[in-house]
């Protein structure tokens, strides 16, 4: 709800409140964001205002008339350069006459139901019922500029989103440098700035820095997200836990080069400001034109991380994806990447679709390979018809075969880039980004279309139409495989160059929008060398994004858990693939990389064909169990519990409890009415002698009976080596043939975990798991529990008819 008191705006969710005001300057006043407060009118809002007397001493004052602050010693809504505030501005522009300062003051509001779609950027949206918007009109009458500032309010989701339009109402074109889509001006500076850093196989790294002074910047400039920095970035108080203490999250809805930054100034106050990243940007904006802002989301929590994310989670699945796999329960794939590289040919893809489809596999992808002269990854990018040796029937021929095995067929593309050694690069030289006559950067042999131009748009979206229409394909891996460099677009004057970056995303989303509207029933999934572009930008078009390109189950548990803070698991792709792993050569157990992967969108990359018939016997009996507790999985609440990261926060020392912090990871997901859950235990490494374990669920109903069990396995003797003599009347010598044959015939019996019990007892009290083995003995009460090993456990809730 969003209400207008005199000068004062109150932006209310169910939970949240945002409020601002009009000062006596016309600038705009922020007082609050955080839980919900009792406001009734103006005066109740009065111990919200900032009381000014004096100016503090060296500051500039930004009128004669208003002599009792300075706009550096003001929480702002937004903010410019040349009238007093020195902290970062929320817009920059070069004036007509060379000047950049600018005052935008406040001139008229309007509340209306609903939310105002972008033209050409994606945001989020919400019916008349669902959400209302806020518009804050802005003018800098002295250099004929305009800016509206929107407030979108989701309340039953506790969100409000932001963004900002600029107009030039000037007869001369003017440069902006920085328009921001959110700032955030806070009392204090008690917290941590919480970033997700990292590179290729190695995304989403939590990095939590205090701000005590200075400027903290999180920021792309690949031209993309960033596996380096992902645009979701915290604001959390000190000892903020998952389930206790304040935080703010923030996401930006933009797929290319972004900046957060969070600021303290000399009076203690914070700033945040998330929007396009300024280095090198320049959009030149002439007479009667505007310039739109992405849109930001921002969300508030009073207890903890895990509501934090939750309510992002609530907001993304309603509010951002969208279309016929909006909730629509994903299928199981086999991607044949990791399991042929280039090497495919028709034969080799059947022949592994029949063992996909044998242990429950519901779609079969065609990763690299297919078309042009496609060998090796230094040709045939945007030839874009397949390769005839490989596929003699071409996709159509090999679709409809797969198809007739009883699975769906989906292919890997990717249409925003071109090799040197292809049709279209000579056909259109020009059609690329880089700079004429000057050696170029290149990036995984490949070069960028330059999708700023319409004719490059119009090819990209002609020639994949044709793709997708010319077999029957229910699933598209969208790949872009390497960071910008050279930015240059022959299209654009030189001092329009600035404008290339952004001028490419707007491409991107009309190409990504066509398409899906042309192929409303396609499932497809985002990629960008793995997470190089997970943001909800491409969310608003692909309902889920591959991860990362590391496929290590220790890894992905890290990866996946620190994606979960900003976005729902449904939306991040997840795999099972082979061991030794190809990114880390890490040997893991099968049922740790499949009880990891469950938890995203959900498949397998490797070859079937050439594991053992036991390894495809339980990936067989993961599939069935997956299938069942599919919906749980993919549409349940997400809960952390205990957190590899805990190791580096731990301060522990050489203490015992040292070797055991951050060695565990706690996940559970909850089904919609509290009834069912699936939960996980991870360890990192073994600690020796350190048998009892407890798994502390959450979000489970207290006032309801759960069945608690875990899925019954056995082991292969070679996994005890030796020790198989302390219980064998004959010796064994390990690796004999003797060894062979008896690992055949004998299993170990895993623990059994089988109990009643009401949902606060497990969740207050924990349950204390059978013990793992500590080098005493073993036996089926015993938890065979090595490096990397994990558990799922289920509950069953029993509810009264």
């Amino acid at each position: 709800m969003i209400r207008k008191e005199k000068d004062y705006f109150i932006l209310d969710t169910d939970h949240t409140t945002y409020c601002f005001r009009v000062l006596p300057t016309g600038q705009l006043e922020h007082l609050y964001y955080g839980r919900k407060l009792h406001i009734e009118d103006e005066a109740d809002m009065q111990p919200l205002v900032e009381k000014h007397v004096f100016a503090p001493g060296n500051v500039n004052l930004y009128n004669e008339e208003q002599k009792a602050y300075s706009l550096e010693d003001m929480r702002l809504e937004m903010s410019s350069y040349g009238k007093g505030d020195i902290r970062e501005p929320f817009v920059e522009v070069v004036n007509a006459n060379g000047s950049n300062t600018i005052d935008f003051v406040y001139k008229e509001a309007e509340i209306t139901k609903g939310k105002e779609a972008f033209a050409e950027l994606p945001g989020s949206y919400g019916s008349e019922e669902e959400v209302e918007q806020l518009c804050i009109r802005l003018a800098d009458e002295g250099n004929e500029l305009a800016l509206e500032l929107y407030y979108y309010v989701y309340p039953s989701c506790d969100i409000i989103s932001r963004s900002a339009k600029f107009y030039n109402n000037g007869k001369k074109a003017v440069q902006l440098k920085r328009l921001m889509s959110l700032q955030l001006d806070f009392d204090g500076h008690d917290y941590a700035f919480t970033t997700f850093h990292g590179a290729w196989a190695r995304e989403m790294k939590r990095s939590d820095m205090p701000v005590i002074a200075g400027k903290l910047v999180n920021a792309s400039y690949t031209g993309t997200t960033s596996s380096r920095a992902n645009s979701f970035v915290m604001l959390s108080r000190p000892k903020t836990t998952e389930d206790a203490g304040e935080c703010f999250g923030f996401h930006l809805i933009y797929s290319g080069n972004h900046y957060e930054a969070a600021e303290v100034n000399s009076f203690g106050k914070m700033r945040l400001v998330t929007g396009i990243n300024p280095q090198a940007f320049s959009y030149e904006v002439v007479p009667e034109e505007s310039f739109q802002a992405p849109e930001a989301v921002m969300a508030y929590a009073e207890k903890g991380f895990n509501q934090m994310s939750q309510r992002l989670h609530h907001f993304i699945r309603e509010h951002i994806i969208r279309g016929t796999w909006q909730k629509k329960e994903r299928p199981i794939l086999l991607n044949s990447w990791e399991a042929s590289y280039f090497d495919i040919s028709e034969k080799k893809l059947l022949k592994l679709a029949k063992e996909a489809k044998e242990v429950g596999i519901e779609l079969f992808v065609m990763d690299d390979g297919w078309f042009g002269e496609r060998m090796d990854d230094s040709s045939s990018l945007g030839d874009w018809e397949a390769n005839a040796k490989k596929l003699p029937g071409g996709l159509k021929g090999l679709s409809d075969k797969i198809r007739g095995l009883g699975l769906q067929f989906g292919i890997w593309v990717e249409p925003e880039m071109v090799n040197v050694k292809s049709k279209l690069y000579v056909a259109h030289p020009d059609w690329t980004i880089e700079i004429p006559g000057q050696p170029h950067s290149e990036g995984r042999n490949q070069r960028i279309l330059d999708l700023g131009r319409r004719e490059v748009q119009d090819y990209i979206i002609e020639s994949m139409s044709k793709v997708f229409s010319s077999a029957d394909i229910s699933y598209v891996k969208w790949d872009m495989n390497r960071t910008f460099s050279d930015y240059y677009s022959t299209a654009l004057p030189p001092e329009r160059q600035g404008e290339v970056a952004h001028r490419y995303v707007l491409g991107l989303y009309r190409c990504m929008k066509e398409l899906t509207e042309r192929f409303p029933e396609i499932l497809f999934e985002g990629c960008a060398a793995g997470g190089n572009r997970f943001d909800l930008g491409i969310l608003c078009y692909f309902p889920q994004i591959w991860g990362s390109d590391d496929t290590d189950a220790l890894c992905r548990a890290e990866i996946e858990e620190n994606y979960s803070y900003g976005y729902p698991l449904s939306a991040v792709s997840a795999h099972v693939s082979a061991c030794p792993n190809h990114q880390t050569l890490r040997n893991t157990p099968l049922e740790t990389r499949f009880q990891v992967a469950c938890f995203g969108s959900f498949g397998y990359e490797c070859n079937l064909c050439d594991m053992k018939k036991e390894e495809n016997e339980a990936m067989k009996e993961q599939i069935a169990l997956y299938k069942k507790w599919r919906k749980v999985l993919q549409q349940g609440t997400f809960y952390r519990g205990r957190s590899f990261y805990d190791g580096a926060q731990s301060g522990m020392g050489g203490s015992v409890l040292a070797d055991e912090a951050g060695n565990q990871m706690e996940w559970t997901c909850v089904s919609e009415d509290g009834t069912k859950a699936v939960g996980m235990l991870m360890q990192k490494l073994v600690v020796p002698n350190m048998q009892q374990q407890t798994y502390y669920p959450k979000g489970l109903l207290p006032d309801v009976r759960y069945h608690f069990y875990n899925r019954k396995l056995k082991y292969n003797i070679k996994e005890f080596g030796d020790l198989v003599n302390t219980v064998s009347p004959v010796h064994i010598k390990q690796d004999s043939l003797t060894h062979q044959v008896l690992s055949k015939l004998v299993k170990m019996d895993g623990e059994t975990e089988d109990f009643h019990a009401y949902g606060d007892t497990l969740m207050y009290g924990g349950v204390h798991v059978s013990p793992a083995f500590g080098g005493t003995g073993y036996n089926d009460k015993v938890r065979h529990y090595p490096d990397f090993a994990s558990r799922l456990y289920f509950m069953d809730g029993e509810v009264k008819k």
